[in-house]
């Protein structure tokens, strides 16, 4: 097969929890680790750090990735979704994994794939591992795809594992309330393994130090310190992804890491992993502002550094996914705006009509279109060069305008 072909049969043959939503979700580790010990265990070949959370959990690894690189190492990083390319997820200093190496890594496993039955994410984790053993990485960061403990990320033991806060996401898989949600988090936490917590939060501070102390490890919030460096990344919410990240490169044993790598590393985490959507300025005059935040902590963030900005009118491109709970993302957003509002292109869309509809009851007010490109091409037309447009509301929707 072909890369696209490859890509093709990953999508269609298996589910993939970002387009389908919960028949994708498997709340098990039994496949990962019959495809581990097919591939004779690669994530037991290199050092890694487990990063974890409702939010932030992306650009924390994004961050820690790029300090690394400064201080010399060579550092493989595996997030998800991707925005653009499948190859996004898994990188080596900043370089995407060649097309050719997914098509034959699938190709060669395919018939365990099909017999067992693995999911889009778990068949993924499995090509990260193995990529990263192969090309003998010093060290690398993993993201957590959704909760932690039932993860498929999960077979690994870290250097540290990071959690990065709690809110309410995903709360069909990982429980109704905070402390529910963070004993899925809190799963990543491993015996005698630091870990680093990102938000002292009171509703789940227990959580976290039950289980901690039950696996004697080691724990720090990194919202105790205060550190006076600089990111290159946008929006007020990194300045709390950079107190974790800093902290969690604190804790981490027998890498030499400068105080100026810390610097560097924090400074040119754009232009080193090539991390895109997190508050993205894609245009000035009008100016056109994107970010991922699709959940309710995320948004408030998100929203309330956009009633910062001076424009003299607000424009906003919003499509979201069908599993939404619209009434708590919803009155986060301006009455004042004009709304666009759209589909993302993907099988869990939320129709825009209805998204459109729903809006109105919270006095939010525009029109619908049934692409987010038809969306924003028309905001672009109703603006002045002193407007701004912020364009949101799910990953999926950022993905097709940058």
């Amino acid at each position: 097969m072909n890369y696209q072909q490859t890509l093709d049969w990953m999508f269609a043959q298996l589910p993939m929890y970002q387009r389908q939503g919960k028949t994708a979700f498997k709340k098990d580790l039994t496949n990962i680790l019959a495809f581990s010990k097919a591939l004779n265990h690669p994530e037991k070949k290199f050092k890694s750090i487990h990063v974890g959370g409702t939010n932030g959990k992306g650009s924390t690894s994004h961050m820690l990735a790029s300090i690394l690189q400064e201080a010399g190492y060579k550092v493989g990083l595996y997030t998800s979704p991707h925005l653009k390319n499948f190859t996004e997820r898994i990188r080596i200093n900043g370089k995407e994994i060649a097309k050719r190496k997914v098509s034959a890594f699938i190709t060669e496993h395919k018939n365990f794939l099909e017999t067992q039955k693995l999911s889009f994410f778990e068949m993924t984790v499995g090509l990260a591992f193995d990529f990263f053993a192969n090309e003998k990485v010093d060290i690398a960061i993993i993201e957590v795809g959704l909760g932690g403990r039932l993860d498929s990320t999960n077979i690994i033991t870290p250097e540290v594992s990071v959690i990065t806060n709690i809110g309410y996401d995903h709360m069909q898989f990982l429980g109704e309330t905070l402390p529910e949600i963070a004993f899925e988090k809190a799963g990543i936490i491993k015996k005698n393994i630091p870990v680093v917590i990102g938000e002292q939060q009171e509703e789940v501070v227990h959580v976290f130090k039950t289980r901690a102390k039950d696996c004697l490890a080691t724990i720090t919030f990194a919202s105790d310190f205060n550190y006076d460096y600089k990111t290159d990344l946008l929006g007020d919410y990194q300045k709390s992804n950079l107190k974790t990240a800093i902290t969690a490169i604190h804790q981490l044993k027998g890498f030499t890491v400068s105080d100026n790598h810390i610097k560097e590393g924090l400074l040119k985490v754009a232009k080193n992993t090539n991390l895109k959507g997190r508050w993205q300025i894609l245009q000035e005059r009008p100016k056109i502002i994107c970010d991922t935040a699709h959940n309710k902590e995320g948004l408030q963030i998100v929203m309330s550094q956009l009633k910062k900005e001076s424009f003299q009118n607000l424009h906003i491109v919003l499509g979201v996914v069908n599993d939404k709970k619209l009434e708590d993302v919803l009155p986060l957003f301006p009455k004042a705006a004009t709304y666009y509002f759209c589909k993302p292109n993907i099988p869990r869309g939320l129709c825009q009509k209805e998204l459109q509809q729903k809006a109105l009851s919270f006095g939010l007010k525009g029109s619908e279109f049934d692409s987010v490109n038809k969306a924003l091409k028309t905001a672009i037309k109703n603006s002045s060069v002193k407007d701004c447009i912020f364009v949101g509301g799910s990953t999926f929707v950022v993905a097709e305008v940058i």
